[in-house]
């Protein structure tokens, strides 16, 4: 006999059912946020990020994501359970590119913002709204030839903890601590047409001691990921793009307890750019996960980004 996860979540023989499940959802919530931002759990760039643009160039961005997810795991199974987190989720962007002796170096912010809203059986989890942590970030281009679309890049970025965030509420958009992430872009062309990104990443946490309602520390380990995509230029104003993504580690101890949650998450995106002015590119990507370990599996994600040049 199958047990609704309301009163799964309400048993008070089990506590530590409503706290796994918790937590569950917030790692999700954390990697949705990775996934559009260039950070949180999962640094996640679109095809081209790596791209240097001249010295004195700016850009600005607008993103938007909507993503449904309907299914929860652990340890590689689905929970018998309708576990359902819909969220909207969008991001402010600025770059600006610089030059520091030999190098091109653009210094950057993102400022993540949105609603997560959970829903089904674990909608007592309730929702969040505001914004999320500040992300600064610096890509400094090792390998810069334009006339070969070749470029290899190095970024650090550091995740400030300034976003809305209660303990005492299951759903936060910000995640009460430090972070930090290093990331390594190649981007070389294939023929005329054909482009390929390959991109590694490491993320490492700080303690959030102020976990849950009872204030416990949470600590994670590096989260590792392999991201790779093709794009195919049509005409110099519009490509399709196609990528995959791994990641892995990252398991929480929250309480000096071992949580056995690292994600193991695989997805696939398709997508397409388009510059409808010469300093105006407007891109769409959809994509869902193809496999999950630990966390909420992604059935479907919208990305819409504007991109400014000025």
């Amino acid at each position: 006999m199958k047990m609704s996860s309301e009163l799964a979540l309400r048993r008070p023989i089990c506590p530590s059912t409503r706290r796994g499940m918790v937590h569950l959802l917030q790692a999700a919530l954390f990697g949705l946020l990775g996934s559009l931002s260039y950070g949180a759990s999962a640094v996640d760039v679109d095809a081209g990020d790596y791209t240097a643009f001249p010295e004195g160039t700016n850009l600005g961005m607008l993103y938007g994501q909507h993503a449904e997810r309907n299914s929860l795991y652990a340890n590689g199974h689905k929970a018998p359970i309708d576990a359902g987190l819909n969220s909207n989720i969008g991001i402010v962007r600025g770059v600006h590119f610089t030059k520091i002796g030999d190098y091109i170096v653009d210094p950057q912010f993102l400022l993540p913002f949105g609603n997560v809203q959970a829903k089904d059986d674990v909608k007592d989890l309730g929702s969040a709204s505001g914004t999320g942590d500040l992300t600064l970030a610096a890509t400094v281009w090792l390998i810069n030839e334009p006339d070969k679309r070749r470029y290899f890049g190095i970024t650090p970025f550091l995740y400030i903890p300034i976003g809305s965030y209660d303990n005492n509420h299951a759903i936060n958009l910000g995640e009460n601590r430090w972070k930090f992430a290093l990331q390594a872009g190649y981007i070389t062309g294939l023929s005329d047409k054909l482009t390929l990104d390959l991109i590694g990443d490491v993320t490492l946490f700080g303690n959030n001691n102020d976990y849950g309602a009872q204030s416990v520390t949470q600590k994670q380990n590096a989260l590792y990921q392999g991201q790779a995509f093709l794009r195919y230029n049509f005409t110099d104003k519009f490509d399709v793009r196609v990528g995959v993504s791994k990641f892995w580690g990252g398991e929480s101890n929250i309480d000096s307890q071992d949580m056995h949650d690292k994600p193991n998450t695989s997805k696939y995106t398709v997508g397409a750019a388009y510059f409808v002015t010469p300093s105006t590119q407007l891109m769409v990507n959809y994509g869902r996960d193809m496999a999950v370990e630990n966390g909420f599996k992604e059935d479907s994600r919208i990305n819409l980004r504007i991109l400014q040049i000025f």
